[in-house]
């Protein structure tokens, strides 16, 4: 793994939640973007070499509804680079790692990812990333 790309927090609304981290962050938002496939509204925010994305559901039954309902807002997911996904992917799950997709999907931002379930990684779900070229 390369670095932490970024951080993924659930919010219940972006049109509140984006000018809150421009205040906070002391940075613009530079990207916002809807992945219909995780019914997801998201918005991005450069910290120096990582990111902040912010999650807004756009269905009830999406993960991020599901997640705040349970949880409330906060900390999603976890981030992490990396140089070859499909490599890093059979590596993990050789090791015992559970992957929720087994195969790299489209993300935000750009991205390939796949996500590693939260029970074999104690309760963070972890993303991993990399840019398609």
């Amino acid at each position: 793994m390369l670095k932490i790309e970024h951080l993924g927090i659930a919010v219940k609304e972006l049109q509140t939640s984006i000018p809150l981290f421009e205040q906070l962050l002391n940075t613009p938002c530079y990207k916002t973007e809807i992945v219909a496939s995780e019914a997801v509204s998201t918005a991005f925010f450069q910290t120096g070499d990582s990111k902040i994305e912010l999650l807004e559901a756009t269905k009830a039954e999406s993960p991020i509804a599901k997640f705040i309902d349970k949880k409330g807002e906060g900390i999603h997911h976890i981030a992490f680079e990396v140089e070859n996904i499909e490599a890093e992917m059979k590596r993990l799950a050789a090791l015992g790692f559970e992957l929720l997709n087994q195969t790299p999907k489209k993300g935000a931002d750009n991205k390939m990812v796949c996500f590693l379930h939260p029970k074999t990684t104690n309760g963070v779900l972890i993303e991993l990333c990399q840019e398609i070229k």
